[in-house]
């Protein structure tokens, strides 16, 4: 968890954001098998890979639309021009950062609640907690780099939302991300 925490926080490349997102989710499913929570883990899996479905379409057009840089540092300006993708990481940072009424909430809150309510280990705790921080530092950073207005790379036309089949793909996929699980 940790270790995928913290190498998501310094990466530039949007898709190892994301498998070290995941990286740190499977080490959030493991870390409560191992407190043998096994439907809390079940519950966090489903519900993450609803969530992750739509966050790898997501970042596949994101790729696509910008002449396939995948830097994070070569990213932003997309909060005008591409509001159902910049709508789509806002849900993303919101669900993995676990804001209440949310999939994902539910699915980490219960893990975190268990930790705290069981654990004796005080470097349990320290660790489940660092970890959370982790992700919220990087699902910021993950937001920022792709929405934020600076971008080192030249703007053309041809960054729109404008394929169908993404843009439906995503929004079949929507309600399930926020209330999946």
């Amino acid at each position: 968890m940790l270790i995928a925490g913290g190498a998501a926080l310094f990466e530039l490349d949007i898709k190892k954001i994301i498998a070290l997102s995941t990286l740190r989710q499977l080490g959030v499913i493991f870390f409560s098998l191992g407190l043998g929570l096994p439907y809390m883990r079940f519950f966090h899996l489903v519900a993450h890979a609803y969530f992750k479905a739509i966050l790898f379409i997501a970042a596949g057009a994101v790729i696509h639309r910008v002449k396939d840089y995948q830097d994070l540092r070569k990213m932003g300006r997309f909060q005008g021009v591409m509001p159902v993708l910049a709508g789509v990481i806002i849900t993303r940072n919101l669900r993995l950062c676990g804001l209440p009424f949310i999939a994902g909430f539910y699915s980490k809150d219960a893990i975190l609640e268990r930790i705290m309510m069981n654990s004796s280990n005080i470097f349990v705790w320290v660790g489940a907690m660092l970890g959370t921080l982790l992700t919220v530092l990087y699902s910021c950073r993950f937001a920022l780099g792709v929405l934020g207005g600076y971008s080192k790379r030249e703007a053309f036309r041809g960054e729109r939302d404008r394929s169908v089949l993404i843009l439906l793909g995503m929004s079949v996929l929507v309600i399930p991300s926020i209330v999946g699980g």
